[in-house]
């Protein structure tokens, strides 16, 4: 291939600044959904030390044991994350995920370009490819993937096929050596579907290096033998390192096999009209094929078979028949291992890689055979398709913002879906909105009438409106539903806790940490309801293992310091005045915050705000004196000093449960009582 003109660099570089501006408004969005169990509460991603273990223990992806799968290249990218960032600060994990991406752009630019060149050799080839990266980086399903932090897996697993291929196609002599390998198999470790690799290369070299002639399939496959063995270890390996814990789906494997035609087809159609996107679809798996979309479906693979099959015979036209197979290779994974869910937005990641091949060099076909075209109205055509669709994508970049509108949006695409009703519900409840909250997870019931997570919610919603019956009634039944469950535990430990039903409340957040020790909500709960019990020694047990797993859990760091339950002060003073020796004695942000908290649990409100103060003036950016100021501030029915210091903790720390939970209240209590601060 010829160098690339400067005119050519200059086209690369405004594709470059145009995604770059479409995209320059997500990189403050927050971590949404499955980013909870697997980034904001996960233990594992918050020292680099940790990162051995990844490659060892599947347990450490997710606090959630049916959710733990092997990933520890994701993992590994989170924790170098996080310790960039200093925390839990999304900027920096979408800068990573965001860098990446613009990586794999400038390598499917150097592999279209590749191939392209195989069908024709005309000066606009190179720019046809360059359109076709530049269709891809800016369609608005990519901002699907690209926004949704956990989710980089696919981005990984993508870049690790694109670039195997690229280097094998690019660089001949170098194929005795296996390096080309090496970045598929690195796709494997952040997601299985790169898996499918051998089966992509196989169709290149078929039809690009075999002429497509059927007798030299055998020698194709000699060429691509080594792939598929050194695929077939990792699949095994990722096999053996999956914990039994993990649940790939709950629908039959028979109905959601069935259902993907229909599924491929819907993806086929969002890459042309992409005005359907949800973070959560609510298709449901077709019970048999003989149904009139399962017919649809079928017809369509039949149809895109002929086409790949039709266009395999020339040439000319070989990149769209390898840009169609790449789609329909790419879908295989996902279609036939059986997932949660039936379709998700986020797999088209990896099948668009081909058909924005396919669909760029088809429009380049149509535009040739249309001679009296000029360049420049094909020029002005192309931006503005692309500008048309980098739009969408500067869309869904807002609608992935915040909890608020990703779920709004979902309960409008998607409306028979319980879990998006009920998320939206949560975030309407993070408001102080809980009456709202409560009517949309009564809808989201209709739906999903065994969701044991919504009828922890309900419990939750009924609770803060003062429903106790009600309350206690859905959080039993999301016990019943789920028994290994050790959210309801801990939720429903958390209200009896809030109720001063101790000894039940203890009971529970104790069932909730054997379920799943390294989830520390619970913990920290129960650490409080030990100090509430007067049980001094069982608190600093518990925080002594707590600090085991998490060194710097705040709530552990506290109850260690506390006076052993016989010390004299003590016993004399009682609680208050031991903690006030303990920060007089050693005036730490620490010291001062369990002061605080002494003072909250004797009633005396002012003097726990003060005493927060003190934390303050010692750690200016301490999250959970703020959150102890807002519970004074609550107790104190202050709600507009309560709202603004709960806001704080939670800016301060967004992963800050307690705070969120306190921040909602004391929304729900001023909107109750209009007019007033108090």
């Amino acid at each position: 291939m010829r160098p690339l003109p400067s005119r050519l660099w200059l086209s690369a570089a405004l594709v470059f600044l145009a995604v770059l501006l479409c995209y320059s408004n997500h990189f403050e969005n927050r971590f949404q959904f499955d980013d909870s169990h697997t980034v904001t509460d996960n233990l594992y991603i918050r020292s680099l030390k940790n990162i051995p273990r990844f490659f060892t223990d599947a347990s450490t992806f997710s606090t959630l044991p049916a959710n733990r799968t092997w990933r520890p290249l994701v993992s590994t990218s989170l924790a170098v994350d996080y310790w960039l960032g200093g925390g839990l600060k999304p900027l920096w994990f979408h800068v990573s995920t965001f860098f990446w991406y613009l990586v794999q752009l400038a390598v499917m630019f150097a592999l279209y370009r590749r191939i392209l060149h195989f069908a024709g050799g005309e000066w606009w080839v190179d720019y046809c490819a360059l359109f076709a990266a530049a269709w891809y980086g800016l369609h608005p399903a990519m901002a699907e993937t690209v926004n949704y932090i956990i989710q980089r897996g696919d981005l990984y697993s993508t870049l690790g096929v694109t670039a195997s291929l690229a280097i094998f196609a690019m660089f001949p002599k170098g194929r005795k050596t296996g390096l080309y390998l090496l970045p598929a198999a690195l796709g494997v470790l952040a997601k299985p579907p790169a898996a499918i690799f051998p089966a992509i290369l196989l169709g290149y070299v078929f039809l690009f290096e075999e002429n497509a002639e059927p007798r030299r399939l055998g020698a194709a496959l000699k060429q691509c033998w080594p792939a598929f063995v050194a695929m077939l270890p990792l699949l095994v390996l990722e096999s053996k390192m999956t914990p039994p814990t993990y649940v790939a789906g709950i629908v039959s494997a028979h109905n959601y096999i069935v259902t993907q035609p229909y599924v491929a087809l819907h993806y086929f159609l969002s890459f042309f009209l992409p005005v359907g996107l949800t973070a959560d679809t609510d298709l449901t798996a077709f019970p048999t094929l003989f149904t009139t979309d399962g017919l649809v479906g079928l017809g369509f693979l039949a149809a895109l078979a002929w086409g790949i099959c039709f266009t395999a015979r020339d040439r000319r036209r070989r990149p769209i028949s390898f840009g169609l197979l790449w789609f329909l290779l790419g879908l295989l994974p996902t279609a036939l291992f059986p997932l949660s869910e039936v379709e998700n937005d986020h797999r088209m990641f990896l099948p668009f890689v081909g058909l924005a091949l396919a669909a760029a060099w088809t429009l380049a076909l149509v535009m040739e055979a249309r001679a009296r075209v000029r360049p420049a109205i094909i020029a002005a055509g192309a931006v503005l398709l692309l500008a048309a669709y980098g739009q969408g994508a500067w869309q869904r970049n807002r609608v992935w913002s915040t909890e608020e509108t990703l779920w709004k949006d979902v309960t409008i695409k998607s409306p028979r879906n319980g879990r998006g009703l009920m998320n939206y519900g949560l975030a309407l409840m993070a408001k102080g909105q809980t009456a709202e909250a409560l009517g949309d997870f009564e809808q989201a019931l209709r739906f999903d009438p065994d969701y044991n997570v919504l009828e922890i919610n309900l419990g939750i919603a009924n609770g803060a409106l003062g429903r106790d019956r009600e309350a206690e009634s859905h959080f039993q039944r999301a016990i019943q539903l789920i028994p290994s469950d050790a959210l309801a535990d801990y939720y429903y430990g958390r209200w009896l806790h809030q109720k001063r039903r101790i000894p039940e409340a203890i009971a529970l957040l104790q069932s909730s940490i054997a379920k799943n020790p390294e989830y520390l909500p619970p913990r920290d709960e129960l650490l409080q309801a030990f100090a509430d019990a007067g049980l001094g020694g069982q608190a600093k047990a518990l925080a002594a293992d707590t600090l085991r797993i998490a060194p710097g859990d705040a709530a552990a760091l506290i109850a260690q310091k506390m006076p052993a339950p016989a010390a004299a002060p003590a016993a004399e003073g009682g609680p208050v005045a031991a903690a006030e020796a303990l920060a007089q004695r050693d005036p730490t942000p620490e010291n001062y915050l369990e002061l605080s908290l002494a003072y909250d649990r004797a009633g005396r409100f002012q003097d726990c705000i003060r005493a927060a103060r003190q934390a303050l003036k010692l750690r200016p950016d301490y999250a959970e004196a703020w959150n102890n100021i807002a519970a004074g501030y609550e107790a104190l029915a202050d709600w507009d000093e309560a709202i603004q210091a709960a806001e704080i903790a939670v800016k301060l720390k967004p992963d800050f449960q307690l705070a969120k939970n306190n921040l909602a209240y004391s929304i729900e209590q001023k909107r109750r009582s209009p007019g007033t601060g108090k």
